[in-house]
């Protein structure tokens, strides 16, 4: 087993911002699937399909709207709210009848959903391979640390701590949020003071939806979008959020730059075995904190 030879710190230091730069996909993705699972207590497995959309639809949106720089920030801001409004049909023609059913029910139910997402999304855009070209001001690297670094990965570590930071206030700042905390600890009451609680889980699960959208918008020109990548998403969102701690936004954030930087790690020492070093480090977490890092905050 040959490590290489001709790791220096600054190729560390490269591969460790790249790996941040993943991990905020990751959050932004798993903290909409921590959202919907600390008010709803859905397991929600259709989550990645609407991340899959999110892709598909910048897509479209950016050929739509002629590409370029234009086109690219328009598909940006679009597609999430493409995917918002899938996620209000569902949760108004679906879900909003399954709140009180068993978890396992949500868990068959959402996985059912997924395979029908999925045909849809077959159907619409095919089973080809798509891609979005980054607009001039994200093309090319910067230098940092003696290496080239992309623009576009530079962008993703502005906007996850952004998003963080939205999401934070809109929990504990807003009196929505603070309303969909109080109807994650006791729907009863919420709705005995005069509170249309259903609707409140309607924004809810539209919101976490909203972040897988953004998501696979912001995945999009850095990745092959294709039929699949909702697999691969899902498994890792649910596993950040398990050793996270349950609805605990920064816990998300914690377990997706545990899971982004062992993962860039990997490829830069075992590269064969890259895959291995983030669930390695899931294990480890679980075998140390089986609740996770973070408590549960509902």
């Amino acid at each position: 087993m040959d490590f290489g030879q001709s790791i220096t710190l600054s190729a560390v230091g490269v591969h460790l911002l790249v790996g941040l730069s993943r991990a905020m996909i990751l959050f932004i993705v798993s903290s909409g699937l921590s959202f919907v699972l600390g008010v709803l207590r859905v397991p929600n497995v259709a989550h990645g399909s609407l991340y899959m959309i999110g892709a598909f639809a910048a897509f479209t949106l950016n050929n739509a709207f002629g590409g370029g720089s234009a086109g690219f920030w328009l598909a940006l801001v679009l597609s999430p709210f493409v995917v918002a409004g899938v996620a209000l049909v569902a949760e108004r023609a679906l879900f909003c009848h399954l709140y009180q059913r068993e978890h396992l029910m949500l868990l068959l139910f959402t996985f059912a959903l997924m395979l029908i997402l999925g045909d849809l999304v077959k159907m619409v855009w095919g089973a080809d391979y798509r891609s979005i070209t980054t607009p001039e001001v994200l093309e090319g690297s910067l230098p940092i640390l003696g290496s080239s670094f992309p623009k576009y990965n530079l962008f993703l570590l502005i906007v996850g701590p952004l998003v963080a930071v939205g999401l934070y206030l809109f929990t504990n700042k807003t009196k929505i949020g603070k309303i969909a905390r109080a109807a994650a600890v006791d729907r009863d009451m919420v709705d005995a003071i005069g509170i249309n609680v259903s609707w409140v889980f309607a924004f809810a699960f539209v919101l976490g939806c909203f972040l897988a959208g953004l998501g696979g918008a912001l995945v999009a020109p850095t990745i092959s979008v294709t039929l699949g990548m909702d697999h691969d998403i899902i498994i890792e969102a649910f596993l950040i959020v398990t050793i996270g701690g349950l609805g605990n936004m920064w816990g998300a954030l914690l377990g997706s730059l545990i899971f982004g930087v062992t993962q860039s790690l990997g490829v830069l020492l075992w590269p064969q075995f890259a895959i291995v070093f983030p669930y390695l480090a899931v294990v480890i977490v679980l075998v140390w904190r089986p609740t996770g890092m973070l408590k549960s905050v509902w």
